[in-house]
């Protein structure tokens, strides 16, 4: 699960740079923060839960 999530963010950061790079894909830009602050809370909060079980 945590790999994924490591995936995930570097995707996302990924998309952040092209976004940056490539004029006109701003919203490729825009897309790739939102996605990778979703993934980085869903991270933080499945992360929380699991400390709390042990």
């Amino acid at each position: 699960m945590i790999a994924l999530l490591v995936l995930l963010l570097l995707v996302w950061l990924a998309f952040i740079i092209v976004g940056v790079a490539v004029k006109g894909l701003f919203w490729l830009l825009v897309i790739g923060v939102v996605l990778f602050v979703a993934t980085s809370v869903i991270g933080f909060v499945k992360r929380e839960a699991l400390g709390r079980r042990h």
